[in-house]
């Protein structure tokens, strides 16, 4: 087996895994949504237990993805329309990542730690320990 064969194993190889996480991320949504609806009996929260924890498999699934695209193009078959086809590949696949984070976590991701710091404190401040 040369280079290129075993390169090519490998990108198929990160393949599988991300389509192994996608549906065991799906399973897992599924399970934790019915146990959070058997549990509260609200629907709505049991949506978005389902929503978040597909969410993050479909963001972890698309990573291992970019991954495989990444070896494949680089290091089997290195030619200017491959890695034009990567770069959009991974443009596309950094826009959804960007959404679903977005969607996911419900803040701009350079809104976080903005939000964290500008929360109202309170009452008085803590009295140090004796």
């Amino acid at each position: 087996m040369d280079f290129t064969e075993a390169m090519d194993r490998i990108s198929r190889g990160f393949e599988v895994v991300g389509v192994v996480v996608l549906t065991l991320g799906f399973l897992l949504a599924v399970l934790r949504s019915l146990t959070t609806y058997a549990r509260t009996r609200s629907g709505t929260g049991s949506y978005r237990v389902l929503r978040n924890v597909f969410g993050w498999s479909v963001l972890l699934s698309l990573e291992i993805l970019v991954a495989a695209d990444l070896i494949r193009t680089v290091a089997v078959d290195p030619t200017l329309s491959n890695v034009a086809v990567l770069g959009l590949i991974v443009l596309i696949r950094t826009f959804l990542s960007f959404s679903l984070d977005i969607e996911i976590e419900g803040v701009l991701p350079w809104r976080r730690g903005a939000e964290a710091r500008t929360e109202p404190v309170s009452g008085p401040p803590p009295s140090p320990a004796p």
